[in-house]
């Protein structure tokens, strides 16, 4: 859900993004300069006034602004288009499905929020991680943060999804077109080469708290 000051805040994030003030917007966007100013985000009586669904794809466009860019902008933990704070869960409640979509991305509503500032990825999100199953690489408590939108290449640490459901954090050794090797981070470590039919997605883990 997002709230009348929501859209606003995210109208002004996105002028400020472009360089621009939000009467600039509106002219950009063939709109009357007025249109988004403060005294136009109420009525006279007080009630909220919302922002047309014309006017906001008017925006959109002239600023080549993906609507989901623009809902990650309505966040309540975004400033200046740079996110502050992230969804956060357990990896055990990520494991016990309905919390990331067909994409990796998450999902549902109990998802908690935590300080991340400097996070770009909108949809970006942290996991912490429970038990030693990980160790070296990651111990009991660490928080991993995850990007599903960016790129994954070989040498990457990643979280994937397999066909089967299993949710699991993995070194990504090789990406092929057609199949990918991934291993844990045991000193032996276990090797798995998966038909890339075989994996639902795979999310790139950003970094690390410790």
């Amino acid at each position: 859900m997002f709230t009348h000051e929501d859209v606003w805040r995210a109208i002004d994030m996105l002028a400020r993004k472009n360089n621009l003030s939000t009467s600039a917007l509106a002219r950009k966007a063939g709109l009357d300069a007025t249109s988004f100013n403060r005294s136009k985000r109420v009525t006279p009586k007080g009630r909220p006034r919302w922002p047309s669904s014309e006017s906001l794809a008017k925006v959109l466009a002239c600023t080549n602004t993906p609507l989901e860019e623009f809902t990650a902008l309505m966040r309540p933990g975004t400033q200046g288009g740079v996110r502050t704070t992230v969804p956060y869960l357990t990896m055990a409640q990520a494991r016990r499905g309905g919390r990331l979509d067909s994409s990796g991305r998450p999902c549902g509503d109990d998802w908690a929020e935590i300080p991340c500032p400097g996070v770009a990825d909108a949809h970006a999100y942290a996991l912490r991680i429970v038990g030693d199953a990980l160790e070296p690489a990651y111990r009991d408590g660490d928080v991993i943060v995850v990007s599903p939108d960016r790129n994954v290449h070989a040498g990457d640490r990643v979280l994937v999804q397999f066909a089967d459901g299993e949710l699991a954090v993995r070194l990504l050794r090789r990406l092929s077109g057609s199949e990918v090797e991934l291993s844990t981070f045991a000193t032996e470590p276990e090797i798995r080469v998966e038909a890339l039919s075989n994996i639902r997605w795979m999310a790139r883990i950003l970094w690390v708290s410790q």
